[in-house]
């Protein structure tokens, strides 16, 4: 969930921490300082005074400093800091319940008690399972740990790990190319995790300012900006969901080879399971790619061309991977993926996502359990797209979870396409075409093609103008209105063709016509006023009353907006297409079945927050 939407929903107390953080890191001059003081110029830079948008903007230009200040706490060995991270950055811990958050904080504590006696015993036996050269690297990194752990109490002091001892304790990890889950299990191993009180745990993340608690809900939010910081201090490049994509373009015979460098016992384990296994296990994606997925002698060309492979016929991206070097490749590949988490694109209508869910559920009788164990949902989960979004989990992540025989089932029984990608076979068959392009309104009115081939719409710039006139019709008519185009057709003639006419019945009309525009706001008045009274004195003079002109466009200019509120004779009003797009949403969610006209009376630039209030009215 999006900071600005957590900060919307708790109330000024439960912000209180994050916000005292964010103010301190403000007061200790940030490399953005100038940036921050220009934000918070018009709320006389006291942040309790700045609207939720603007503190996500502040929080943006203070990430650097934010994860210092995280990064201070691991020096607080008994603070467990890294178990409790690693849980609520996992896909789908993004909102918890508290009793929820105690319940994975004990798996996991259990977790890391068997593998560290499992590992304790590997490392102290003569034969162990563990590779030589590995098991190697294990024992100096604990010895360095014991080292720095116990050197205190020999000097009479408190037994801890200082700020010095700890940066190099990672550089060691590093050179030694320890995966974080490795180096959590080692570090445990030596200073064994004492359970703590899950009211504990929470007051103490809301204190670092990493998470938000609702009291009256019960719930834990972590803001997505809050995520991607904590995942880059804990070395994990890429999302969970987006690892198990890329690992499940390989091959079981590679899938083995990671496993074997890494002590993964795949004895019994499926393939699904071996990526499940890779992925809890740590191992970094830099690594992954440019060493462990790789036999001995295979050269930097062969490397190359193996990511590039990755890329065009694994991920099936249409542009190529940019990138000279075989880091650089890989780079742009994690790169890829964090624009892809950033991005509130779904790929789909979200009226084909809900629809997709549904068919899931009703058709493969193991969805359900299977999303619930993947992304670590209690049982009472609901399952539906405005849910799984707030989650940051959109319809291609949902369909990675489901391995190659499900996906064969759900395509036979809904009569899909078979041959190629069935993930993008289903992507394809739930685009919801009409949804898709109201979603994409916006976009088609400010002509902007770049975008809409980013969202999966392809169309030619000269048909813009006319899609765009379409999707207006559509929403007309989505509201209600009776969108007449034998009426059209009838005031029609060579010199002037309206967009739209709606009919009210009783001869009042109300006439609708539709501007694309490239630039930045609408600002042709003297040419589309004349063209406006020209319909309207069409149709009076067919025995037609005009109750009102609306003139439809993606922004309008100030000027145009002040010259509009002087003309009379038309009745004219604006209305931008964004604020379309959220009348109809607000439509929808409302009891209304015909929405009433005489709210588009009033004002000259229509304001949406009336309408949507006024409609809300009658729930």
């Amino acid at each position: 969930m999006k900071l600005v939407k957590i900060l919307d929903l708790v109330n000024s107390l439960e912000k209180n921490s994050f916000l005292k953080i964010i103010d301190n890191i403000k007061s200790s001059n940030p490399k953005n300082a100038k940036e921050i003081d220009q934000i918070l110029s018009d709320s006389s830079n006291d942040l309790k005074n700045v609207d939720s948008l603007n503190i996500s903007k502040v929080f943006d230009l203070v990430k650097s400093e934010f994860a210092e200040t995280v990064k201070s706490e691991f020096v607080n060995t008994t603070s467990q800091l890294d178990i409790l991270i690693d849980i609520i950055i996992k896909d789908g811990n993004c909102i918890l319940k508290q009793d929820w958050l105690a319940r994975l904080y004990e798996k996991e504590l259990k977790v890391i008690k068997e593998r560290t006696r499992n590992l304790k015993t590997q490392l102290e036996a003569e034969k162990s399972e563990i590779p030589d050269l590995l098991k190697r690297d294990y024992q100096i990194y604990r010895a360095c740990v014991e080292t720095a752990y116990i050197n205190d109490g020999e000097n009479n002091r408190d037994a801890k790990i200082t700020d010095d001892e700890l940066s190099i304790l990672l550089t060691l990890a590093n050179a030694l190319e320890l995966s974080q889950e490795e180096v959590k299990l080692i570090n445990y191993l030596t200073i064994p995790p004492e359970k703590l009180d899950i009211d504990s745990i929470i007051t103490f993340l809301k204190n670092i300012g990493v998470i938000f608690y609702s009291r009256k809900n019960n719930l834990v939010y972590v803001a997505d900006e809050v995520v991607a910081v904590l995942r880059e201090m804990r070395q994990k490049e890429i999302a969970d969901k987006y690892y198990r994509r890329v690992l499940k373009t390989f091959k079981e015979p590679q899938l083995n080879l990671v496993c074997r460098k890494r002590n993964i016992n795949i004895k019994e384990l499926d393939y699904d399971e071996k990526v499940n296994r890779i992925i809890t296990s740590g191992i970094s994606f830099t690594n992954l790619l440019k060493t462990e997925i790789y036999k001995d002698g295979v050269t930097l060309t062969e490397k190359k061309k193996f990511v590039n492979e990755l890329w065009e016929n694994g991920l099936k991206v249409e542009s190529s991977l940019r990138g000279t070097t075989l880091e650089d490749k890989v780079g742009n590949l994690i790169l890829f993926f964090k624009e892809q988490e950033k991005d509130e694109k779904v790929g789909i209508s979200i009226e084909g996502y809900e629809r997709l869910l549904i068919d899931l559920m009703e058709e493969l009788k193991s969805f359900r359990k299977t999303f619930l164990k993947k992304f670590e949902m209690p049982e009472e989960t609901v399952i539906n797209s405005s849910t799984l979004l707030d989650y940051n989990i959109k319809p291609r992540d949902i369909l990675d979870i489901l391995n190659a025989d499900e996906l064969k089932e759900f395509v036979n029984i809904k009569g899909l396409k078979s041959r190629g990608d069935l993930v993008l076979n289903i992507l394809d068959a739930y685009k919801d075409a009409e949804n898709l392009m109201i979603e994409n309104y916006e976009a088609i009115g400010y002509r902007n093609l770049e975008l809409l081939r980013e969202n999966g719409i392809t169309i030619k710039e000269s048909e813009l103008g006319l899609k765009f006139e379409d999707i207006t019709k559509t929403i007309f008519e989505k509201l209600g209105f009776n969108v007449d185009e034998t009426l059209k057709k009838k005031l029609n003639n060579a010199k002037n063709k309206m967009d739209l006419v709606l009919n009210l019945g009783n001869e009042d009309v109300i006439i609708v016509e539709c501007k694309t525009v490239k630039e930045s706001g609408y600002n042709k008045f003297s040419s589309v006023s004349r063209q406006m009274k020209s319909y309207v004195d069409v149709a009076k003079n067919s025995g037609y009353n005009v109750v009102k002109s609306l003139l439809v466009a993606p922004e309008f200019s100030d000027d145009f907006i002040n010259e509009c509120d002087l003309e009379f004779e038309i009745n004219l009003s604006l209305i931008t297409a964004s604020s379309m797009g959220n009348i109809l949403e607000g439509f929808k969610n409302s009891k209304h079945k015909q929405f009433p006209y005489q709210l588009l009376m009033k004002d000259v630039l229509i304001k949406e927050e009336r309408i949507l209030k006024a409609m809300a009215k009658k729930n």
